[in-house]
C-alpha cells in the first residue's frame, strides 16, 4: 500500500546555524532557576538577561554587532534585584520592558545604535504595584502602551505605560500563575496555572469567562492562543511525560488533540506563527527544536521535522517576521542561548529555486504601528495588529492591509500626560522642536520621560535601511579581507620552497 504524503509548502523546512562569527559569544547568562527564555530580539535588537552581582542586569546590542562581546559593555541596571522576563514592545524597536524580583515593572528607551558608554540606569516609566516578584511581561498585541504583568502574588495587572496607571487588576489565580498569551485581537487572554487550570479571561474586567482542566501532570505547563481563537498548550502527564495538547476556547475541558512527546523534564516553551501556522517547541536543557504545521481540520498538529544539535539550549529568543530574510526564504530565526556565554544564530528556510519574493511564504504580517490606543482599548473597542507587505518592509516602504490606528502625541485631554512610546501611521517628519528630539523630562506622576517616538517619512526609513545594509555588507567584507589575508599568508609558505628550486 502506497504511503500518502501530505502536501505542504513547509515540509522540506530545514534549520541552520550561522557561522560563529556570525553568532554572539561572550555572554554572562543568567544563572536563575525561573522559567523563561531569558532572550527577546526584534529587527533592531538583541537582548538577554545576564548574571549581576548585587541587582538585575540585561544586555542589549545592535543586532550587527556579531562577535565577542566585551566583558566591560553597557547593561540596563537599574533593577535591584535579578532581572526574570523581558519583552520588546511590538510598536517600537527602541522600547523593551523587564520584570525583576525586586516586585517592580520597568520600561526602557534605548537609542539608536545601542548603549555605548554607561550603562542604563534611569527606566523611561517605572510600574510599582506587585507585592512578589514580577515573573512575566506579555505587550498587547495592537493596542498601544498596553502592558501585561503577571507575580508571584497570584496577581495580574494591565498597565496603560504612557500613564503609568494600572488599567485592570486580576486576582483569580489560587496559585502562582505559570503563563499568559493574549489572543490576536487582545480581547481575551488565556492563562495556565499551577492548580492545572486553564482560564480564558477578559482583561478589561478580569472577569474568568471559562476554566477547565489541563494537563494533568504536576510540573509547569504553558498555553497560548492561537490566531483563530483555539489554544495550543503545552505540558506533562500524570507520569511525567512530555505532552503537547490543542483546546477549543469555548470547551476548555476537553482537549482536541493530545501528543506524548517524550519522558524529558524540561519544560516546552512554544513559539507560534501566526501568518504562516507553524508551531516551534523549544524544551529547556533540551539540544532540539521540534516544528509542526497548525491545520483548522483533524488531526490538527502535523508534525514536520526535528532540528538537533550538540549543545543544550539555555534560553531561547525568535525574530519577528519584520527581520526575516526574504531573499534566503527563511521564515523563522531563533537566537539560542548556550550554557557557555554563546548565542547562538539559527535560521528556518524553505527551499526554494528562484530568488523572487515568494508571496505564499509571507503574507502581510503584523507592522509596527499601532491599531488603536490605549483608552480606546479600555473603552471596548477591539482590533486586529495592523499588517503590512514582508516585501514593502523589506525594500524600506509600508504598505497596510487597513487603516484603523490613531496618531501621535500627548495626550492633553487628561491630567496625567501620556508618554506614547508607539510609531504613529502618519508618515511625520519629526521637527528640531519636537518632544522626540527635546531633553528627557520627568514625568511627575509616573516616573517616566517624555520620550514621543513619532513616524518617520517613508523616504528617510528607506535611507536608513541602505545606511544598515551597507553596514552589514561592510561586516561581511571586512571578514573576507581577514580571510584572503590569513589564506595567503599560508599560502607563502608554500611558495617559499619552490622558488629556491627554481633558483
Amino acid at each position: 500500500m502506497a504511503r500518502v504524503v501530505r502536501n505542504s509548502k513547509f515540509r522540506h523546512i530545514f534549520g541552520q546555524a550561522a557561522k560563529k562569527q556570525d553568532c554572539y559569544e561572550n555572554i554572562r547568562i543568567t544563572k536563575s532557576a525561573w522559567d523563561s527564555t531569558f532572550c527577546s530580539v526584534n529587527p533592531k535588537f538583541l537582548a538577554i538577561i545576564t548574571e549581576s552581582a548585587g541587582g538585575g542586569a540585561f544586555l542589549v546590542v545592535p543586532l550587527e554587532k556579531m562577535g565577542r562581546i566585551d566583558r566591560d559593555v553597557p547593561l540596563v541596571t537599574g533593577h535591584k534585584a535579578a532581572v526574570l522576563d523581558i519583552a520588546w514592545c511590538p510598536h517600537n524597536d527602541n522600547v523593551i520592558a523587564s520584570g525583576s524580583e525586586d516586585c517592580t515593572v520597568k520600561v526602557w528607551q534605548i537609542p539608536d545604535g545601542g548603549l555605548t558608554s554607561n550603562n542604563l540606569t534611569q527606566a523611561a516609566v517605572d510600574l510599582v504595584a506587585h507585592q512578589r516578584r514580577v515573573g512575566q511581561v506579555v505587550w498587547h498585541p495592537s493596542a498601544l502602551n498596553v502592558l501585561l504583568s503577571a507575580g508571584g502574588d497570584m496577581k495580574i495587572f494591565i498597565w496603560n505605560v504612557g500613564k503609568a496607571t494600572i488599567l485592570t487588576t486580576i486576582d483569580c489565580h489560587p496559585e502562582v500563575i505559570l503563563s499568559v498569551s493574549w489572543n490576536y485581537s487582545g480581547s481575551r487572554i488565556v492563562t495556565s496555572c499551577k492548580d492545572k487550570i486553564f482560564r480564558i479571561i477578559n482583561p478589561r474586567t478580569g472577569h474568568v469567562v471559562k476554566s477547565g482542566m489541563g494537563h494533568q501532570g504536576a510540573k509547569p505547563a504553558r498555553a497560548i492562543y492561537l490566531r483563530d481563537g483555539r489554544i495550543f498548550s503545552t505540558g506533562f502527564s500524570r507520569m511525567s511525560e512530555r505532552q503537547y495538547a490543542l483546546w477549543d476556547g469555548d470547551n476548555l475541558g476537553n482537549a482536541l488533540t493530545m501528543e506524548e512527546l517524550d519522558s524529558s523534564n524540561g519544560i516546552l516553551f512554544p513559539f507560534y506563527d501566526e501568518d504562516t501556522s507553524l508551531i516551534f517547541l523549544c524544551g529547556k536543557g533540551d539540544s532540539t527544536i521540534r516544528y509542526f504545521e497548525y491545520t483548522s481540520e483533524a488531526p490538527y498538529i502535523h508534525y514536520i521535522n526535528t532540528y538537533s544539535s550538540s549543545d543544550p539550549q539555555r534560553g531561547m529568543g525568535v525574530m519577528p517576521k519584520r527581520g526575516m530574510n526574504i531573499s534566503t526564504c527563511e521564515i523563522a530565526r531563533f537566537y539560542k542561548l548556550l550554557n557557555s556565554g554563546l548565542c547562538e544564530v539559527i535560521g528556518f528556510t524553505v527551499p526554494r529555486k528562484s530568488e523572487l519574493f515568494q508571496e505564499d511564504l509571507y503574507p502581510d504580517t503584523a507592522a509596527e504601528e499601532h491599531a488603536m490606543t490605549a483608552d480606546e482599548w479600555m473603552d471596548g473597542k477591539d482590533a486586529e495588529p495592523r499588517l503590512a507587505s514582508v516585501r514593502d518592509l523589506n525594500s524600506g516602504t509600508k504598505s497596510h492591509s487597513n487603516n484603523n490606528g490613531g496618531g501621535l502625541g500627548v495626550n492633553n485631554t487628561n491630567q496625567k500626560q501620556e508618554v506614547v512610546f508607539g510609531k504613529s501611521s502618519t508618515n511625520q517628519k519629526t521637527s528640531p522642536t519636537s518632544p522626540q528630539n527635546s531633553s528627557p523630562q520627568k514625568n511627575g506622576n509616573g516616573g517616566g520621560t517624555n520620550l514621543l517616538s513619532q513616524g518617520q517619512h517613508a523616504d528617510n526609513e528607506f535611507l536608513e535601511k541602505l545606511v544598515e545594509e551597507m553596514r552589514r555588507v561592510k561586516i561581511i567584507v571586512k571578514g573576507h579581507e581577514r580571510r584572503i589575508k590569513t589564506l595567503e599568508e599560508r599560502l607563502s609558505q608554500y611558495e617559499a620552497p619552490v622558488d629556491d628550486l627554481d633558483d
